[in-house]
């Protein structure tokens, strides 16, 4: 057997770390401001600062982060009573798809949080410079860092951007059904019924709705799944609605909340009465069930 491998390309690759830095600022601190050639990100982590660029002047709140393109002027200035915590990552990437960050104030998702952290854990293990100095112009590595650790800030790094841009970017609006059912029936009917729950996955559909908009009697869609599926039509498509639901959770790109409004639940408790009616645990349960698995596979 002659094997072929294929080429996995990098939508976004980070070529240089400039300055990786946590603070924890001062309720009176003013950064002037600076422009450079590389890419900025300024994370707020706590508390509230402002923030001026060439395209105005942006409040941050605690999780939010601005990006500044190269050579975009930018300052930071502490607003409010409480002393602000700021994380500053720059770098150099010269990918297209960064051209997506250009005048964003975007909010990080949790995932992307844990990220962060990550990121700021491993420079410290290979970072000899300290990180809480605002004024730092090069980084210097340490002599003794942990195996791996430059690698994985990249990596951090690269992914909390990837993810940044699937999850701000247009979710997509049907989910393709055939991913879940094995179409075994070759029937017309069948075949139509399935596409209408595909194209109708985000909404609360009824039996009726089933019959009426793909004419076919109530029996007789019935018999049909009954004869697939061994339930009746709701009852499928209240699976395909959770193992949609188990897909978004395994992509970790929306909350519970999110994947109920999603996909069309009245309230975040009826959906997650519907996960563990359907699935056998309850959405919490199942995302701590998949971390655990990953967790083991990484050993």
């Amino acid at each position: 057997m002659a094997f072929e491998s294929i080429y996995l390309e990098e939508d976004i690759h980070i070529d240089r770390i400039y300055t990786i830095h946590y603070f924890e600022y001062k309720s009176d601190f003013h950064f002037a401001g600076e422009r450079h050639n590389f890419w900025e990100f300024q994370c707020v982590d706590k508390g509230k600062a402002e923030i001026e660029t060439d395209n105005g002047i942006y409040h941050l709140t605690s999780g939010q982060l601005i990006f500044h393109r190269p050579n975009e002027f930018h300052n930071l200035i502490a607003i409010g009573n409480t002393a602000p915590n700021i994380v500053v990552v720059s770098f150099e990437c010269d990918s297209p798809c960064m051209k997506f960050f250009e005048k964003k104030l975007l909010k990080l998702s949790d995932s992307e949080r844990n990220l962060m952290g990550m990121l700021i854990a491993e420079a410290r293990r290979c970072i000899a410079t300290p990180l809480d100095d605002p004024y730092t112009e090069k980084m210097e590595k340490k002599e003794d860092f942990l195996f791996g650790s430059q690698q994985l800030i990249r990596i951090y790094l690269e992914q909390m951007l990837l993810y940044m841009i699937r999850r701000n970017s247009s979710p997509p609006m049907t989910v393709p059904v055939s991913q879940f059912v094995n179409l075994k029936n070759n029937s017309a009917v069948y075949k139509r019924v399935i596409a209408y729950m595909e194209d109708h996955i985000r909404e609360n559909i009824t039996l009726y709705d089933l019959c009426h908009d793909n004419m076919i009697g109530r029996s007789q869609l019935q018999k049909i799944f009954q004869e697939q599926h061994q339930c009746g039509a709701m009852d499928f498509f209240s699976r395909l609605k959770i193992a949609y639901a188990r897909q978004l959770i395994r992509e970790n790109q929306m909350n519970f909340t999110q994947i109920s409004e999603f996909l069309g639940y009245s309230s975040i408790h009826y959906f997650s009465r519907q996960f563990k009616k359907i699935s056998g645990m309850t959405p919490t349960e199942y995302i701590t069930s998949i971390k655990a698995l990953s967790e083991r596979e990484r050993q």
